[in-house]
């Protein structure tokens, strides 16, 4: 009879066969009245699962993230029980768990109103007090294909047709309602709690195709306690005040065009802002010793073929015919270009490492439906590095990227970084000893930057292991931005190589690295952590001059002049407008410094400033500001 380990190493004998419920309580009354799932031999089971051999056994409750997830998916049965009680005639298809939440999708004649997710969400927690109890059933395929068929779940029925042959059916119940699903599930809908939200009501095709039918997807978040929900609510509410796509439309960024979806008609403003960027990484990048590159943005097809972009990624690439019957493809990264610029002339050990930078306009077919302002994109530009180097620089040069990449983010503001370590996938290319050397490297680097970090088993590229770089944003959201990958592939097949210090020739290691990622994404990240308040240096526009009447429109040109000199951006607003007008409307596009100018600063050649976010006023004489405000108006570089 089995033996069950704990995490903690204990084992505990049992003279029979056990469940979770058992072991649960077992350990300890209060373990028995958290426990939600189980985890056997890293198999998340229900907690009715028998075990009959010994195995290593974990209690999942709330605390855990795989519970969580549970308690989602479990809520995401509720809401369709829910459904089905109020509204009949409506089909079930799919309820997966999401970041933060779950959704469900539904085959209904009727629209779902904002009136009618109060009532779903009413039943849902009457459901939960019903506490209905969770039970676990294995059918035939051809019986549950009947079944489903015959009560019109017809959906259900194509599901259970495309699972493979070998794949068990398993139908959950709770109480009299079931579904399809491989679990596992909590014991009863009790569990559930009742510290959820529908969020909204939106189209979705069923299985993803535009030639089926519109499904009618209900939103949904779930969270352990009601604070922990209501926290999640205020951060909604503020990442819509923050969204990026309003912000940009009152600060004159950006725009999009159905003429061209995906691609970013930049605006004076926003064009500053992403230069800005630009130029402050290239300063970094330039003290790093990087030689910056630029490489064509369409290659022949041969080109893609060789990498293998080609096989992989070709159903993303725009591509185009030529007369003279060639195909050529506009890129969808920098990489095949960099090694074309790095076989130019011969190689030495000495030459290395090799550092490339380019800021590369490439493009990739996104649907249509994934488009979301900056975030989500069909054209961007990539603050692409590839360094190439030895197998034995492999770890100094990891450690070197990982150290610029946290400065720049700390010097626009995001200190709180956390780190992904992705190691080998199954299918893989290259020999296992640079594998171990490359992965022993980049944990090395994660190791040295003291960071919190996370391992995604058997995640990495099929060329090399990476860190992703995620960044937390002022109101808690998390964004994986840059990223370091070892490539033990794309070299050898481009056909690179350098003369080692024995004169025999060598396949170079080569290390992909962004730090942004893309620039316009990482735009789009800024403004949502500032709210549209970038710090000084970094504002499209820095100061607007207001003369408070006419008669000074003389005195605020001069000051305009005199700030631009200096090679601050400045407006001068002479509009015909009261000045309290003018300071609302540039404080909405969100202008950091306002320079107000009268009688009184005109006689005293100085200037009142006014700061975005402050009612208070600080007058200085013009000379004084001038210095004043220059000194903040440079690259946060050491």
């Amino acid at each position: 009879m089995p033996d069950i380990k704990l995490p903690d190493g204990k084992k505990i004998p049992f003279s029979k066969k056990i469940n979770g419920f058992e072991i649960a309580n077992k350990i300890s009354k209060s373990l028995s009245k958290q426990a939600l799932i189980m985890s056997v031999d890293n198999e998340l089971k229900d907690l009715s699962f028998e075990i009959e051999k010994n195995s290593s056994v974990k209690i999942i409750t709330q605390k855990d993230k795989e519970g969580l997830e549970v308690m989602r998916h479990d809520a995401a049965h509720v809401l369709a029980m829910a459904v089905q009680e109020l509204f009949t005639n409506t089909q079930v298809t799919i309820g997966p768990v999401i970041e933060n939440g779950f959704y469900y999708d539904f085959s209904r004649k009727e629209p779902f109103t904002d009136e009618d997710l109060i009532k779903i969400e009413k039943k849902m927690k009457d459901i939960v007090d019903r506490d209905e109890k969770t039970k676990k059933e294995i059918w035939k395929r051809d019986e549950a294909i009947n079944h489903f068929k015959k009560i019109g779940e017809h959906y259900k029925a194509e599901i259970i047709k495309d699972i493979p042959e070998k794949e068990e059916i398993s139908i959950y119940h709770h109480g009299k309602w079931h579904d399809l699903c491989r679990g596992p599930h909590l014991p009863s809908t009790g569990k559930v709690g009742k510290a959820f939200k529908l969020m909204k009501v939106s189209g979705a095709y069923w299985r993803g195709d535009s030639n089926n039918e519109m499904l009618q997807r209900i939103y949904g978040t779930s969270w352990p306690s009601q604070k922990e929900l209501d926290e999640y609510l205020k951060r909604i509410e503020e990442a819509e005040k923050r969204d990026h796509r309003k912000l940009g439309k009152e600060m004159d960024l950006f725009h999009f065009r159905e003429e061209s979806p995906g691609a970013v008609f930049w605006h004076h403003k926003g064009w500053t802002l992403f230069q800005k960027l630009v130029g402050y990484m290239r300063q970094k990048q330039k003290i790093a010793g990087y030689k910056e590159i630029n490489t064509p943005e369409i290659l022949d097809k041969s080109l893609w073929e060789q990498s293998g972009h080609w096989e992989k990624f070709g159903e993303n690439m725009f591509t185009s015919d030529t007369p003279d019957e060639k195909t050529f493809a506009i890129k969808p990264m920098n990489c095949p270009g960099c090694i074309q610029v790095f076989n130019q002339g011969l190689k030495s050990y000495r030459d290395l490492p090799l550092k490339l930078s380019e800021f590369g306009k490439v493009h990739r077919y996104e649907p249509s439906g994934a488009l979301h302002g900056l975030l989500r994109v069909r054209a961007f530009t990539q603050d692409d590095a590839h360094i190439f180097c030895t197998e034995d620089q492999i770890t100094d040069e990891c450690l070197s990227v990982t150290n610029l990449i946290l400065e720049i983010y700390k010097d626009l503001g995001f200190e709180n970084v956390l780190l992904q370590f992705s190691d080998r996938p199954q299918k893989r290319v290259g020999d296992d000893k640079i594998w171990d050397k490359a992965e022993s490297a980049l944990l090395k680097a994660i190791k040295q930057s003291k960071l919190e970090y996370e391992i995604n088993k058997g995640e990495g590229a099929f060329y090399g292991p990476k860190i992703d770089f995620v960044l937390r944003d002022t109101i808690g959201r998390d964004w994986q931005c840059g990223t370091l990958q070892v490539d033990l592939n794309l070299p050898s097949r481009l056909g690179a190589s350098y003369i080692s210090k024995d004169g025999s020739k060598k396949i170079p290691v080569m290390l992909h690295r962004a730090l942004f990622g893309s620039l316009e994404r990482f735009i789009g990240i800024l403004i949502e952590h500032y709210a549209g308040k970038l710090p000084l240096w970094l504002a499209p526009l820095q100061v607007v001059v207001l003369p408070i009447a006419s008669e000074f429109d003389d005195y605020a040109k001069k000051i305009f002049e005199q700030f631009t000199k200096v090679g601050i951006n400045t407006e001068v607003d002479l509009k015909n407008q009261k000045i309290n007008y003018k300071i609302r409307e540039h404080s909405l596009s969100k202008v950091p410094l306002l320079l107000i100018c009268g009688n009184k600063e005109l006689k005293d050649q100085s200037v009142t400033i006014r700061r975005l976010g402050s009612e208070k006023q600080e007058t200085l004489p013009l000379a004084k500001a001038i210095e004043m405000i220059s000194k903040k108006n440079k690259f946060p570089i050491n």
